[in-house]
């Protein structure tokens, strides 16, 4: 998939099947609307594309107006945005800045600079709910007329559910909020994923519970930067990692801004994914995870973050996490293990 920041690159398709949208988690019913853009794109021979903004539009409203409750919570980064709609089959992305300008910008005139004069749009499917331009004055109906007008199609579709729920990407943040891992397993059709490049932290885990038996490295933790302010998940969870061995690691990581340390450390108070993987793979050494791309899924939530009095009441609190992953994983695998013996009865 390609990716351009804006549509005034010579790579830009010149003519292309389109969809709008935040792609906010890229959900179930973002995924049947993919899916339908891509039968669409091929029986008119053009390049599935799809248009979105960074920042959420809600953000730059919640920015300009100094209200940040306006701000809905994320979901996902913008790097595992762009993975999911590769995954479903996008030949190119469009990430357009939302700014002043586009803010200000007519539906009459979005639709002739964006959709026909920067992207060549031939067709044009958007969601139920579909609002653009300022103030948000424009519809499917407006859409609809000017597609008409100017010689391309308009579709609309309706809303996707699953055992009677809608799917969206409020459900979807409702769920995280709550701790509702396996609801937001259902309605992403995926686990709950965080992706990254492993970063350098304050490395006090190292020093966390080194003299316990059989932790002689301490609490060595994996850290991702989750690059926006207000994650919609938080707390403590259970996780699997992919990308540092063959097989998923398992492991325990907190998400968020870490109440029991100095907001004056390295991580200043940004959010961030700190995993501790259960089993540290040998042959990375003390340093060799930094720099890779990892993969981690938040399969269960523990509790919420906690703030402690003192290193040692954070120590006694990490390694009951560890217990208490454990035990689900545990839990888990019986689990599987029984539903693998129904199966071959």
């Amino acid at each position: 998939m390609q990716v351009f920041r804006g549509f005034r690159h010579p790579g830009v398709a010149p003519a292309c099947a389109l969809t709008i949208g935040n792609f906010d988690g890229v959900h179930r019913g973002h995924q049947a609307m993919l899916a339908l853009l891509q039968t669409e794109a091929r029986h008119r021979g053009l390049p599935s594309c799809v248009l979105t903004f960074e920042p959420h539009p809600r953000d730059y409203f919640a920015a300009v107006t100094r209200k940040p409750d306006l701000a809905p919570a994320r979901i996902g980064t913008l790097r595992d945005k762009l993975t999911e709609l590769a995954a479903c089959g996008v030949a190119q992305t469009i990430v357009l800045p939302f700014d002043g300008r586009l803010a200000s910008q007519s539906p009459e005139a979005f639709i002739q600079n964006v959709l026909i004069d920067g992207l060549g749009a031939r067709y044009v499917l958007v969601g139920d709910d579909f609002r653009f331009g300022a103030k948000r004055a424009g519809d499917y109906a407006m859409l609809d007329a000017a597609g008409e007008a100017r010689g391309f199609d308009v579709a609309r579709m309706n809303s996707y559910e699953v055992h009677g729920l809608r799917v969206s990407s409020s459900a979807v943040r409702d769920a995280l909020a709550e701790g509702r891992m396996a609801d937001a397993h259902t309605l992403l059709g995926r686990p709950y994923t965080i992706s990254g490049h492993v970063v350098h932290g304050r490395k006090l885990g190292r020093a966390l519970g080194a003299s316990s038996p059989g932790k002689d490295d301490g609490f060595r933790t994996l850290n991702l930067r989750f690059k926006h302010w207000k994650p919609a998940a938080s707390g403590i969870f259970a996780v699997l990692v992919h990308g540092l061995a063959e097989q998923p690691l398992p492991g325990v990581a907190n998400l968020g801004v870490r109440p029991s340390l100095d907001a004056n450390d390295v991580n200043a108070g940004r959010v961030l994914l700190e995993t501790h993987c259960l089993e540290w793979p040998s042959h990375l050494g003390a340093e060799g995870a930094y720099g890779k791309i990892v993969r981690v899924e938040l399969l269960h939530k523990l509790h919420d973050e906690l703030r402690y009095t003192s290193l040692e009441a954070l120590t006694a609190g990490i390694a009951k996490d560890g217990r208490d992953a454990r035990a689900f994983f545990a839990s888990t695998h019986a689990e599987t293990h029984r539903q693998t013996t129904r199966d071959r009865i």
